[in-house]
């Protein structure tokens, strides 16, 4: 029996992985759009329109599928919000599988992603949590404009490190975790091979771009207009000064070889992310 996939947030940096690795495993995926349109097979993948905010398209796109793959995408400062009813949903299709991503920390305190990790775990359905840490693909993302702008990561986090993680490995972690049950019921922090200050980023992004990249300390508040400016939602970021804060803090830092025991390879250092992204950090963007 060919098994089917269900795909949250496939369009984006993890998922996108997720469903290509099981496309060209065989296996039949479908994937969750936010975008209206008929259902389509693109690329071997069917895609379904599924409103995550209100919920229209959720209870549909579970029809037929055995095992799911759920992450809350960005934007959303309530993550239970979004992420409550796809557990509910799995758990009365009775689904085979579920692997759940949150983050790295979210099971350290009394949050929104917690809520949603124990539904999971008292909801019968076999599983897993992944928790990454923050992703090395967010300077190409999120802070690529003040580096490709003005040459500068620009960040209220300190000196603090973070053991960076390449979204490419959170998809074999997820891939090995959704197609296999010797796993079932374990919760997985997920990290790069080393801890890295920004101030060391930014000399390895200045020498695999041949340009100068420094980093550069901000308030949270000049963080906040900038959001603000660039049509982030209040609520968000306001969770995004708050996991920065964390950041800041010192609880990125710590590593786990979570990687490594699951996939049977070592994550991808900065270093190779890094010089497989040059394009990304060339040529300063003109103003």
């Amino acid at each position: 029996m060919t098994i089917r996939y269900l795909v949250v947030g496939a369009s984006g940096t993890v998922g996108s992985g997720i469903a290509r690795s099981l496309v060209d495993s065989g296996a039949r995926v479908r994937a969750t759009t936010s975008r209206r349109q008929a259902a389509a097979f693109r690329d071997g993948i069917e895609w379904v329109h599924a409103n995550l905010a209100t919920g229209e398209g959720v209870a549909s796109a579970f029809d037929g599928v055995d095992r799911a793959f759920i992450l809350v995408p960005p934007g959303y400062a309530d993550q239970h919000a979004i992420a409550s009813p796809l557990v509910a949903e799995a758990a009365r299709r009775k689904l085979d599988k579920v692997v759940l991503m949150t983050a790295m920390g979210a099971n350290a305190a009394e949050t929104p992603f917690l809520r949603v990790e124990r539904e999971l775990a008292a909801s019968g359905v076999a599983y897993n949590i992944v928790r990454p840490n923050w992703f090395m693909q967010n300077f190409q993302t999120f802070w690529v404009q003040g580096i490709n702008e003005q040459g500068k990561i620009l960040l209220p986090v300190g000196q603090a490190r973070a053991s960076f993680i390449d979204a490419r490995d959170i998809a074999a972690v997820a891939v090995r975790l959704l197609t296999t049950h010797d796993q079932d019921g374990k919760d997985f922090d997920l990290t790069g091979p080393q801890a890295l200050d920004h101030d060391a980023v930014a000399r390895i992004l200045s020498e695999v771009s041949g340009r100068k990249i420094e980093y550069r300390e901000i308030e949270p508040a000049t963080l906040r207009q900038g959001f603000l400016a660039g049509g982030v939602p209040a609520d968000y970021a306001e969770f995004l000064l708050v996991i920065l804060d964390y950041l800041r803090q010192g609880y990125a830092e710590r590593t786990t070889d979570a990687v490594k025991r699951l996939t049977g390879r070592d994550p991808i250092s900065f270093e190779q992310y890094a010089r497989e992204n040059r394009a990304a950090w060339k040529v300063a963007k003109a103003a």
